[in-house]
């Protein structure tokens, strides 16, 4: 048996932007992904703390240290520049393998998206 659990999570960031016309998804700041390890392409949940949105899309590449949270596409309906967000990913494993998992969780500056 496989359970689903947290395995990366950018904890409370600033929305920077919304595209209702670009492809879904979402995009975000090369330095994130790689300090909580989120790939391009991997299914995200976006949790928005100013209304409690949730949904579900992919994570494409933002430009390295810009600081961009950009929600494309229909994702940019149910938020709003400002808002802050948390951005989760989810693994499969066994339930021996979860309990020794470590999961990669950052907190970035809420400010400016900086990992500083």
């Amino acid at each position: 048996m496989f359970i689903e659990v947290v395995k990366s999570k950018i904890h409370r960031v600033k929305v920077t932007g919304a595209d209702l016309n670009y492809v879904g998804s979402i995009t975000v700041d090369e330095d994130l992904m790689d300090a909580s390890n989120i790939r391009e392409g991997e299914k995200v949940s976006i949790v928005n703390v100013n209304n409690g949105e949730r949904l579900d899309t992919y994570v494409i590449k933002g430009q390295r240290g810009s600081g961009e949270i950009t929600l494309n596409g229909p994702a940019a309906r149910r938020v709003q520049a400002g808002d802050i967000i948390i951005i989760i990913a989810y693994g499969m494993m066994t339930p021996e393998e979860a309990d020794i998992f470590k999961p990669s969780i950052i907190f970035p500056n809420e400010e400016n998206n900086s990992l500083s």
